[in-house]
């Protein structure tokens, strides 16, 4: 960078610092003006050479052309003397510390055109340099590229390269490598965790940008398609130059590639899985076997027990990578996700996924050549459950009875149809008769009735039904609604 400072050190141009607050303020340019107000024709980091002209005789006028080149974000001011001006007014000094800009002194001998020429130079040899360090830069992270540890050499080259910290987070939160780098106590892991929860749902085009006086951070997002694989995280003390942006940039489109042909490998490895698993729940356990062993899979258990999840595609991802790294049979299929593993295995999973916010259904335990039995019932448990059940065991639906093979809303709307023609006398005489198999002797003693009387509430029981309860089919039917009486939904829960 060619700042203030800099150009005071040519000694060819025998500048004087007359007030000097920035001295480290980027000149992009030199610009010469005359005018009394030449901020229409700035961009900001000019270096503005002037002799005066049109501010001979000023004193309170000087403050408010100091504001204006402030505000517009002039580097510096620079007053040719010996002209205009004998020596730098003592009023224009009073603006410039006012307003924290920087004022040089250019003596009458020291040419506007040398300046801008010296100036010119130095910022020729700034780009130049600027160029030989990021092909320098380029060069050592494509070698680092390329290592067998490429994707944590990149990161740790990176760090090097920005004298600071870089690490490299997964979608889902994990550190996949660092902090590393000259500058660890400017990593902030924490914070970066934070900031990609904010962005994650932007995907590609999401990045980050936070800085104060002594550090800049810089979150971004790393792939070519689809889902980030991953986000760069670097920390840098001061501020984000072009040449640390351009290293930062090259490590990201690094990264990237590494992260596709990671994907590759990975989409190779998953429809391989996914195989395994149709042969598996299919019956062909040989055939498992062989393929099982081609993917380096851990052999599967003599019984196992399947688990299906559901929920958001991006949940699902995460989910199905921590699997994977557990080695666990998994796959993603309709928006499902499915696994097959050891009864016990399988269940800390159906827990570990329903913390994540997937419904989940387990289902029952069967031997590996059944594995389509357990896969079956884990669908069906699956039906059963929301986001407020957790985990639905099959064999819990099982110990239910008939009444958990419903939709809870279903079996309740059943229930309360069945039981709406009866009053409260009529639906305890109904139950007391369904537990004792239609016994009205022994209705009679557990209610203390007369035996004629159970048989006339029975009777009007029938009469409001439209059935008798001698019929096995109406029996049948009343016990099930009675058994779905305290399901959510019901009018009698």
């Amino acid at each position: 960078m060619v700042d203030v400072a800099l150009l005071l050190e040519q000694p060819e141009l025998v500048l004087r610092a007359v007030h000097l607050p920035r001295p480290d303020a980027e000149i992009r340019w030199v610009a010469t003006s005359e005018l009394e107000d030449p901020t229409r024709f700035l961009e900001g980091g000019e270096l503005l050479l002037t002799t005066g002209l049109a501010t001979k005789g000023w004193r309170g006028q000087w403050d408010e052309y100091v504001a204006r080149l402030a505000r517009v974000g002039v580097s510096s001011l620079a007053l040719g003397v010996g002209l205009t001006h004998a020596r730098v007014p003592a009023t224009l000094l009073t603006a410039c510390e006012k307003h924290g800009l920087n004022l040089l002194e250019v003596p009458r001998e020291t040419a506007f055109v040398t300046v801008s020429r010296a100036t010119a130079g130095l910022i020729d040899e700034r780009d130049e340099g600027e160029a030989r360090l990021a092909l320098e830069t380029q060069r050592q992270l494509t070698s680092a590229a390329v290592r067998n540890d490429g994707q944590r050499a990149v990161v740790g080259r990176l760090a090097q390269l920005l004298d600071g910290c870089a690490f490299l987070l997964t979608a889902d939160g994990r550190l996949a490598a660092g902090p590393t780098g000259p500058r660890p106590e400017l990593a902030d892991v924490d914070a970066a965790l934070a900031e990609l929860a904010k962005i994650r749902a932007e995907g590609l085009r999401a990045a980050s940008s936070a800085s104060d006086e002594h550090r800049t951070s810089l979150l971004l997002p790393v792939g070519l398609r689809g889902r980030p694989a991953y986000y760069l995280a670097v920390a840098v003390p001061g501020r984000v130059t072009d040449v640390r942006r351009n290293a930062v940039t090259t490590a990201v489109a690094l990264l990237g590639l590494a992260a596709e042909q990671e994907r590759g490998r990975l989409d190779t490895q998953r429809r391989l899985w996914q195989k395994m698993y149709e042969l598996l729940v299919r019956g062909q356990v040989e055939a498992v076997h062989v393929v099982g062993e081609a993917a380096e899979l851990p052999a599967l258990p003599a019984q196992v027990r399947v688990v299906r999840a559901a929920g958001g595609a991006d949940v699902l991802d995460d989910a199905l990578g921590e699997l994977e790294r557990r080695r666990v049979l998994a796959t993603v299929h309709d928006g499902v996700l499915r696994l097959v593993a050891a009864p016990a295995r399988a269940t800390r999973a159906a827990e570990r996924l329903s913390v994540r916010g997937l419904t989940v259904g387990l289902g029952e335990i069967a031997e590996l050549a059944a594995a389509a039995t357990s896969d079956t019932t884990a669908r069906l448990a699956l039906e059963r459950a929301t986001v407020t059940t957790g985990v639905v065991r099959w064999d819990s639906v099982v110990r239910e009875g008939a009444v958990g093979l419903l939709a809870a809303d279903v079996a309740a709307s059943f229930s309360a149809s069945f039981f709406g023609g009866l009053d409260d006398e009529q639906t305890a005489t109904l139950g007391s008769f369904l537990k004792h198999h239609g016994s009205r002797l022994k209705v009679a003693e557990e209610l203390g009735l007369h035996r004629n009387t159970v048989r006339n509430r029975v009777a009007q029981i029938e009469l409001a039904i439209g059935r008798s309860l001698d019929d096995p089919d109406t029996r049948a039917a009343a016990w099930l609604a009675w058994q779905a009486r305290d399901l959510p939904g019901s009018r009698h829960g």
